[in-house]
C-alpha cells in the first residue's frame, strides 16, 4: 500500500469530472485500499480519487471513532435525497479550512463495493454529508465553492500565504 499526494485546493485538477470505472478489479481494489491508508494518514473521514489525481469515480469513508468501518463507494449516485441539514464541514485539500454548507438531510445512495457488488443504503447524519461531499469531488466541485465569493477569495489567500510560509 502507498501513501498517495492530495490536491489542494484551488489546484484546477480538483475541477475535473471522474469517469465511471469501467469494471471492478485489482487495480480499482489496490486503489481503494492506497485511498484508505492515505485518508487514515491524514487524517480523514472522507476521500475522492479527485483529491489524489485519480479522475475515476471512487470514494473512500469511515465515519467511525476507531477506524474499523472503511466503506468504499465505486460510481456512486444518489437516488433520493430529503431534508435539510446545515453543518461545519472541513477538507483534506483545503487543509485547516472549516465553513458551514447546507445539505441533504438525508439520502439513498447505489455504488458499487471494491468487490464490484451494487448495494444501496439509506443514512442520515454525517455520513450523509461525507457522501454529498465525496460525490462533489467526482462532479470537479470543492465544498468552500458554496461558500461567498468573498470568502472564497479570502481562503484562497490564506492558502497561498501559508504555501509561501511553508515553502
Amino acid at each position: 500500500m502507498a501513501l498517495l499526494p492530495i490536491l489542494h485546493y484551488p489546484d484546477e485538477r480538483l475541477h475535473k469530472r471522474a469517469k465511471p470505472v469501467a469494471v471492478v478489479d485489482e487495480r480499482i481494489r489496490t486503489l481503494v485500499a492506497n485511498m484508505a491508508e492515505t485518508m487514515y494518514a491524514a487524517p480523514g473521514i472522507g476521500l475522492a480519487a479527485t483529491q489524489v489525481d485519480v479522475h475515476e469515480r471512487v470514494v473512500v469513508i469511515d465515519i467511525s471513532e476507531d477506524k474499523t468501518d472503511l466503506r468504499a463507494f465505486i460510481n456512486p449516485e444518489i437516488l433520493e435525497r430529503r431534508g435539510e441539514q446545515t453543518c461545519e464541514e472541513g477538507c483534506l485539500s483545503v487543509p485547516g479550512i472549516y465553513d458551514t454548507v447546507t445539505r441533504s438531510e438525508w439520502v439513498k445512495v447505489r455504488a458499487l463495493n471494491e468487490r464490484g457488488e451494487s448495494f444501496e443504503l439509506e443514512t442520515d447524519g454525517l455520513l450523509a454529508v461525507c457522501i454529498q461531499h465525496e460525490i462533489d469531488h467526482l462532479d470537479g466541485k470543492v465544498f468552500v465553492e458554496y461558500l461567498s465569493q468573498l470568502k472564497q477569495g479570502r481562503i484562497k489567500t490564506k492558502l497561498a500565504k501559508r504555501a509561501r510560509i511553508t515553502a
